[in-house]
């Protein structure tokens, strides 16, 4: 692999120097889509902190389209990307792409999304996925009170896109939590949708979501009982399951759980129609990616802290895991206002 030389200074004589090297390496960052709030402030954070570190960065968004995001990489390996970020549509869609980069010995490191079937990944940047539905179900425990409360209590579960190997590790963190209680029958699942299969939502979309809980709703709440908590796997599910809500319900309103802190989603839980959201600072995960890339190019050891988690089907890929919090009523100022990552304006 071609070796650029970052941007490095110096201090001769009390006076500040710049130095830069022939050329600088170039990243190739490769984003799903701009559809979801969250992937342009993935992108707009990589790109700047590769930026502002000395790297020449080519940022793409594929549209959510397989085939677009496989020509994309497929075209930052011709124009000479010496290390390729991927966050992955689908992780298993890309081989060709990762043959590609494994054949011109060029490091790649999954985004958020682990990319399945080839051991052409050198290395995966997430947050805890496993952690990120503990939280969620975590959240739903000790708000019902579970351990101490009769019940029965109404859950309903909306999973994410089958497509995406995350989301089957924040629908098992959460439902890991709670099935204790389901199999005691303090929870009850009125739908009987539990398995994965059955409550995931492709794409992750909110219209997908939204059909799907007006289909629970009218079958099994019509009587007028109450869902008391409804387990989202992130944002935008949660948006379709409100919508729903809104539409074809007449109980008391139920907890329900996100993932991401949206804008629209935390503007939903000021107002009170989502109770929580994992918070994952992208800031934190671009940091550390760009740390990544700097160790690759420089020839150093890479930070990783997990070495078993994360198999791909080929693989177990070395995984560094930043860990994920919680927002909602009670502490999205903090989280999200005082540190900067939202302004007070971007919330009214």
């Amino acid at each position: 692999m071609k070796k650029g030389l970052v941007m490095a200074t110096a201090t001769l004589a009390g006076v500040m120097a710049i130095s830069t090297s022939a050329f600088a390496a170039k990243v190739g960052v490769s984003m799903p889509t701009k559809d979801l709030q969250r992937w342009n402030q993935d992108g707009a954070n990589m790109e700047k902190e590769l930026t502002d570190a000395g790297f020449e960065v080519d940022l793409q968004y594929a549209s959510n389209d397989v085939q677009t995001q496989l020509n994309q990489i497929q075209n930052m390996i011709s124009q000479g990307a010496e290390v390729l970020v991927i966050a992955a549509i689908e992780g298993s869609s890309l081989g060709e792409a990762l043959d590609m980069a494994a054949e011109n010995e060029i490091p790649v490191i999954a985004y958020d999304r682990l990319l399945m079937d080839s051991d052409a990944v050198s290395y995966y940047a997430t947050f805890d996925n496993y952690m990120v539905g503990t939280v969620q179900g975590t959240y739903i425990k000790d708000t019902l009170d579970l351990d101490n409360a009769d019940g029965p209590f109404n859950l309903e579960i909306t999973a994410g896109d089958p497509g995406d190997n995350n989301a089957r590790y924040f629908y098992q963190g959460a439902v890991d939590v709670l099935n204790p209680y389901i199999e005691e029958g303090k929870l009850v699942v009125k739908s009987g949708q539990t398995e994965f299969d059955d409550v995931a939502t492709p794409l992750w979309a909110t219209e997908t979501a939204q059909t799907r809980a007006e289909n629970i709703l009218s079958t099994n709440y019509a009587d007028g009982s109450n869902v008391d908590a409804w387990l989202c796997s992130n944002d935008s599910t949660a948006l379709g399951v409100e919508a729903a809500l809104a539409a074809n319900y007449n109980g008391e309103y139920p907890i329900i759980t996100g993932q991401d802190c949206d804008i629209l989603s935390t503007k939903a839980m000021i107002d009170g129609k989502q109770s929580m959201s994992v918070f994952k600072d992208t800031r934190t995960l671009a940091s550390q990616v760009v740390k990544m890339v700097g160790q690759i190019i420089n020839g150093e050891e890479v930070d990783v802290n997990d070495t078993e988690t994360y198999d791909n089907n080929v693989i177990v890929v070395p995984s560094y895991l930043c860990e994920p919090v919680f927002a909602d009523i009670n502490n999205y100022k903090e989280l999200l206002i005082d540190s900067g990552y939202y302004t007070e304006d971007q919330l009214q």
